[in-house]
């Protein structure tokens, strides 16, 4: 998400960072050319890079190699003659905004472009999009297919000539099983009616005829005789980078092969019990099932299938990707993908998934996807587009046991903030850096400035109150923000800078024993400022290794007393100018 513009300039104004550190998928600066001409021209050129991609703003009159006040080398530009060359120079014309903006002494004009409703070009037919900090020339496949998503045709609409007789019997059970268990009675409702009725009502046949639409198609048919039509390849591996020791490939319809995958995701899973403190019992996994199965299914709804090309999943223990055919659909990009507004590549077969119960009802797959993987302990999903004459998007997930202390410490939240990304994201974040700040929020929940430090603002001071401004930063506009002390307490070795060394507890340990004679859980969450659960696996762990010995009669709860064990160290005493020696803490 982009910073507001002059909050970017005073980074560059105090030596932060220099133009070109700044810019990115939606910012680019520029100065004047020697001539009205060339300027004009460049700025065109900018301009409709950005349209061509999600929209961006280009500020005229800083140098983007310089630092400091040097980098402001001001402009005399119109901004309405701006306007009207970029109008002049662009196919179809493209209507910009421009105005000019007085900044530290110095005349500026900020430029701001939408995402255009076509492909734009040079009136030379050239046509570039703006990826990252560059400007990429467009291949004329891609140009295609963006020109169509932003005309609003709709492939998966079209006919495909396949007759509702050549519906899969299998895929047809599937489809009415779905039905059967959909969370919504009007769902429910279409199960036990005739084919044409339920395919009629689910959007999957051509207006007026009983010929089902591509999205009918790929959702039902297999393929025709002496076709091969792959639409998943699943490939496990022991480890990653080692041999496949298995391979299925699924021919079309997709809706077997979208409930036979997960399936056999979920049965090479490792599955993890826990219990929070209020007796909620959840079940862990190394992959969030949820969070596979959001992300599979938005691969199958918004991957380019015209192609034919299939997805395909890549499993081990350590991590799990899913790579589907095509970019994202034109507008969104990594960077937004959280915020950014439902957007389907094929209408048609988005609103048949929903209807099913396959996909997320508001469009918000991506961030289920997110919210369930940090829910269940793990780290979030990344997503990438990898460019090229055959483009794919890929999300990776990374595996390994869960976070449980995360993952219990997110499922005691308020109701509320349990299902806010946002929330999760920021207690996620925190985990890692010992405080924060609403400008190192912001991206990371794809949000403003404002809207990050009013989340951070909401979990310090609503229900929640998981967070506390730092001391030295509360009187700020945007203070830094860290855990509260029982939020550390309850996360524990959830929070990488806390992790003790072991020693130091061992020492303080025994030193309490030495004064008191025996020790409990309760006294162990006192001295190191952690939950019961914490406090229950230190003592766990000095029993293993004999420091510890239960004395009390009780075995079980939070007042069992423990005294020393065979290992405990002696005290050292001077005996004749030397010290009895002690055992070791650690061995």
């Amino acid at each position: 998400m982009q910073a507001p513009i002059t909050s970017t300039l005073s980074r560059i104004e105090s030596g932060a960072a220099s133009g070109g550190d700044l810019e990115g998928a939606h910012l680019d600066f520029k100065t004047e050319g020697s001539t009205l001409k060339e300027t004009a021209q460049d700025l065109a050129e900018a301009a409709l890079c950005f349209a061509n991609a999600s929209g961006g703003t280009i500020v005229v009159g800083i140098h983007d190699k310089r630092r400091g006040d040097e980098a402001f080398v001001s402009t005399e530009l119109d901004p309405a003659i701006i306007r009207a060359r970029i109008y002049e120079l662009t196919e179809p014309p493209l209507t910009v905004e421009a105005e000019a903006l007085q900044y530290s002494g110095h005349r500026l004009v900020v430029i701001r472009v939408g995402e255009g409703l076509a492909v734009h070009t040079t009136r030379k037919g050239a046509a570039t999009r703006r990826v990252e900090s560059q400007c990429l020339p467009m291949r004329p496949e891609e140009i295609a297919r963006i020109t169509e998503e932003r005309r609003g045709a709709d492939w998966s609409e079209n006919s495909s000539g396949r007759e509702i007789s050549e519906v899969d019997p299998v895929a047809e059970t599937v489809l009415r099983s779905y039905l059967t268990t959909a969370g919504k009675e009007q769902q429910r409702r279409l199960a036990p009616l005739e084919l044409p009725a339920v395919l009629q009502e689910l959007g999957l046949l051509v207006t007026g005829a009983t010929t089902l639409n591509h999205a009918g198609a790929i959702l039902l048919c297999g393929p025709r005789a002496g076709e091969n039509h792959e639409v998943l390849v699943y490939q496990h591996r022991r480890t990653t980078a080692g041999e496949s020791d298995l391979v299925r490939r699924w021919q079309a319809p997709s809706l077997i092969a979208f409930r036979e995958c997960l399936e056999l995701i979920s049965s090479r899973t490792t599955s993890y019990p826990l219990t929070t403190s209020t007796g909620q019992q959840l079940t862990l996994s190394d992959f969030s099932p949820d969070a596979i199965r959001e992300a599979l299914g938005n691969a199958l709804i918004h991957g380019d299938l015209r192609g034919r090309r299939p997805v395909t999943i890549e499993h081990s223990p350590e991590q799990l990707s899913i790579t589907s055919p095509g970019p994202l659909v034109t507008g969104i990009t990594p960077a937004n993908i959280l915020t950014h507004g439902s957007k389907p590549r094929f209408r048609a077969l988005a609103r048949a998934m929903r209807s099913i119960g396959l996909a997320e009802e508001l469009g918000q797959g991506v961030d289920r996807m997110y919210r369930e993987a940090v829910k269940s302990g793990q780290d979030t999903p990344s997503v990438a587009v990898i460019d090229g004459d055959a483009p794919e998007t890929v999300v990776q997930f990374k595996a390994g046991p869960p976070n449980t202390r995360l993952a219990r410490f997110l499922a005691e939240m308020p109701p509320d903030e349990q299902n806010d990304t946002d929330a999760l994201l920021i207690t996620h974040l925190l985990c890692t850096r010992k405080s924060v700040s609403a400008t190192e929020v912001a991206p990371v929940i794809q949000r403003s400035v404002e809207d990050a430090q009013a989340a951070l603002h909401r979990l310090a001071a609503g229900d929640a109150q998981i967070l506390e401004a730092t001391t030295g930063t509360v009187g700020r506009r945007n203070p830094r923000y860290r855990f509260t002390g029982p939020s550390l307490a309850r996360l524990g070795s959830a929070v990488a800078y806390s992790r003790r060394n072991r020693s130091d507890s061992d020492r303080k340990v025994i030193e309490h024993i030495r004064d008191y004679g025996t020790i409990n859980n309760a006294t162990l969450q006192r001295l190191f400022d952690v939950d019961v659960y914490a406090a229950r696996d230190m003592l766990q762990e000095l029993v293993g290794r004999e420091i510890l010995v239960r004395v009390s009669s009780q075995t079980r709860g939070k007042s069992v007393r423990y005294g020393p064990g065979p290992r405990f160290p002696t005290k050292a005493t001077r005996r004749r100018g030397k010290a009895e020696p002690q055992l070791p803490l650690d061995e």
